[in-house]
């Protein structure tokens, strides 16, 4: 980034990597200006604030953030303890957006539509890098407003952006029609979201560990009110992949949750549907006729999609982006982190020069950088951010040295489908590690759920 500039760099997203890289952009003597589409920081966290980390708090603070709170007087959660959702937000990410440091530099309800080179499209290259970008922003007010700024760091997640229900990766016939019929993809079904899925005919899609927890969720509700059917959909012949390996799993705790949905379906609790590739939807007067591309259908209340994610790219159509054709990450990463052949522990440190694209001073960081691979870290996350605001502040050894030590078996997280820290609904176990200072480094994690970071780690798309 020319140094001579006064512009600000625009972060656009206030989750936990777009408030880190204003950190590391206001230690670097930069302007970060830091556009959020919803209302408050953290809002898609906001969203599975019951769910609890298998990542201790030390692995989802960032150091620069913690340098600013701590200037404040901020006192630092146990740094082994196992944060739920809403405590990431409530004791973290909202007290760091308060900061006037912070506060002074974040737009919220300020929804990014488009980014390009100021007066340039894609096809122009005269100039182009040392062209200021033009962020398009949308307001909650309804105003439209541009702005211009030196560069782009793009942290926005993919929590807006689900994989359809349907299969090849296309929305099922009458997917959208049936909207009202299909849920977020983590409820809270045995708290906020009770009401909607009590005494119901509920279809879980997927065989993923967001479906495993989920379905175990259900079955607990399912206790409370008899009344309640569970009906679970997988593409696969068999739903072995969301058993895991039981009692011989390298990773004992996955294999204590695979083993309990297996006793669940063999119990009869839960309704197994293999096989079942999701052809169409009926959105009918009392429910949704769920049909399979061999015939088969299925009727449901509701639906809960735990199809995975993907990154929302059509806001930069007017930017050179260099994305691996099958994950949609940065091509250089694309390999590093192929949910076919890693987990979160096998990806190694990276940061600007994997992440740069042929649009000099533009990046994608944080869950949206791995486009649609499941197995990111909100510590790799950091070190991301840290080693691009180098890269921008002119620092090019700083961002060429990047470190990120984890435990060999990674971080012990699961696949909710939004990345490998968002995790399994908190269980006795779980609430048993935090009690006596547990986390899942030592050897034998005691947390219900499925800890990632062995090679071979799987998507949670069915």
């Amino acid at each position: 980034m020319d140094s001579t500039t006064n512009l600000p760099v625009a972060v656009i997203g206030a989750g936990p990597v777009g408030l880190a890289a204003a950190a590391h952009l206001l230690e670097r003597g930069l302007e970060p200006l830091v556009f959020e589409a919803e209302t408050t920081a953290g809002a898609a966290i906001e969203q599975w604030r019951h769910i609890r980390l298998f990542s201790p708090w030390r692995f989802n603070l960032d150091a620069a953030a913690l340098r600013l709170l701590e200037s404040a007087g901020w006192e630092a959660p146990r740094p082994t303890a196992l944060p739920y959702g809403g405590e990431l937000v409530d004791n973290y990410l909202a007290p760091l957006a308060a900061l006037p440091q912070i506060a002074s530099r974040l737009q919220t309800g300020a929804r990014v539509i488009a980014v390009t080179r100021q007066g340039l499209d894609k096809t122009h290259s005269r100039n182009r890098d040392t062209t200021p970008f033009t962020v398009r922003v949308e307001r909650s007010s309804g105003e439209t407003r541009d702005h211009t700024v030196s560069g782009v760091i793009d942290a926005s997640g993919t929590w807006s952006r689900r994989n359809p229900l349907g299969t090849s990766g296309l929305p099922a016939v009458g997917e959208d029609a049936a909207a009202d019929r299909i849920s977020a993809p983590l409820p809270d079904v045995t708290g906020r979201d009770r009401a909607s899925f009590a005494r119901r005919r509920v279809l879980v899609v997927g065989a993923g560990h967001s479906a495993a927890n989920t379905l175990i969720s259900l079955a607990d509700l399912a206790r409370e009110e008899p009344d309640t059917r569970i009906l679970w959909a997988v593409r696969g012949a068999s739903a072995d992949k969301a058993y895991g390996g039981g009692d011989a799993d390298g990773l004992p705790a996955r294999g204590q949750l695979g083993a309990r949905v297996r006793r669940l379906v063999e119990a009869g609790k839960i309704e197994l549907h293999t096989s079942f590739g999701i052809s169409s939807l009926k959105n009918l007067d009392s429910h949704v006729l769920v049909e399979a591309v061999d015939g088969r259908t299925l009727d449901a209340d509701v639906v809960v999609p735990c199809t995975g994610f993907r990154p929302d790219l059509d806001i930069l159509r007017e930017l050179r982006l260099d994305l691996d054709p099958a994950v949609e990450a940065p091509v250089g990463l694309g390999p590093l982190i192929d949910p076919e052949f890693h987990s979160c522990g096998t990806v190694p440190p990276h940061g600007a020069k994997l992440l740069a694209h042929p649009d000099k001073d533009f990046y994608i960081v944080g869950m949206k950088s791995y486009g649609r691979a499941p197995t990111f870290l909100l510590a790799t996350g950091y070190e991301q951010v840290r080693s691009v605001v180098a890269a921008l502040a002119g620092d090019q050894e700083a961002a060429d040295t990047v470190q990120l030590e984890l435990p060999e078996t990674g971080v012990c997280s699961t696949d909710a489908g939004t990345s490998c820290d968002v995790p399994a609904q908190a269980g006795p176990a779980a609430a048993a590690a935090e009690e006596t200072g547990g986390c899942c480094t030592t050897p034998e994690p005691i947390l219900v759920g499925f800890p990632t970071g062995l090679a071979h780690g799987r998507s949670g798309i069915n």
